[in-house]
């Protein structure tokens, strides 16, 4: 893992980090987790103890943990898409991992589920204070989301993060994210929607379902092949469509005048 800063190494993460572990039988059902997970997880509220790990995790987050579960299942792994997974829940970012259990005879007996909560790295400020007698920041419903000052992204087996100011646009890949940076394309494990809501609404804005743009890194509005395109920055010249309904407030944010 990477920080703006540089290599963090293994050690650090041991240090920094409290460990959240989930153990899961055969057929992915929780069977135990420590402290921490109980901590962080919605426990009370979805109480899931002999129940299918995906039923504490919303629609969008669930496909993704089946989807690891699905990944470490196999022996070998053969697939190309990275065994790290970020999932977003309230007032938190997570780095999960998922590895198999084995017996003597190499037979699957289970799965052990490890995250680290990794919010302190990726948002921006502290925390917003919660009024007396409100729900800790940990339970959900608790407060606002905390704006991202880092993306978290994926690659290789590997988690980086990167500054929402090298970020020029996001583009919807179902429940997964592509991201244009400054060095070049990248993936992230969040859905469009879960970063939107973490963004800075100043800087950040959905000019399509499928896209959100930096609007420091717009070099041009304008019509391309009869639709309202945006070239963004960046070499050879990206551009990015703007729905019909998105095109007057665009122009507005960006102080551009409608031609009489």
């Amino acid at each position: 893992m990477t920080t703006p800063q540089g290599p963090v190494s293994a050690l650090y993460l041991f240090e920094k980090f409290e460990v959240g572990v989930v153990h899961l039988d055969a057929q992915r059902k929780v069977l135990a987790m420590n402290d921490f997970a109980r901590r962080i997880l919605p426990v009370s509220d979805k109480r899931p103890f002999d129940a299918l790990v995906t039923s504490f995790h919303p629609p969008r987050s669930a496909a993704k943990v089946s989807f690891l579960l699905d990944q470490a299942s196999a022996c070998p792994v053969a697939a190309a898409m990275p065994m790290t997974m970020i999932i977003n829940i309230p007032e938190q970012v997570l780095l999960i991992k998922v590895t198999r259990l084995a017996g003597a005879d190499g037979l699957t007996t289970g799965f052990a589920l490890v995250f680290y909560d990794v919010t302190q790295l990726v948002v921006q400020g502290e925390a917003p204070a919660a009024p007396p007698g409100a729900l800790p920041a940990s339970t959900p419903g608790a407060g606002e989301k905390r704006q991202l000052a880092r993306i978290p992204l994926v690659a290789n087996h590997r988690v980086t993060f990167v500054d929402t100011a090298q970020v020029m646009f996001l583009e919807s890949q179902a429940h997964y994210t592509r991201v244009l940076t400054t060095s070049g394309f990248q993936f992230c494990n969040l859905s469009i929607g879960d970063l939107e809501a973490r963004l800075d609404v100043q800087r950040f804005v959905r000019v399509h379902r499928c896209f959100i743009v930096n609007l420091d890194a717009v070099l041009e509005l304008g019509r391309r092949e009869g639709k309202v395109q945006l070239r963004m920055r960046g070499e050879p010249a990206t551009w990015v469509p703007v729905s019909r309904a998105e095109v007057a407030r665009l122009r507005a944010l960006l102080g551009v005048q409608r031609k009489a």
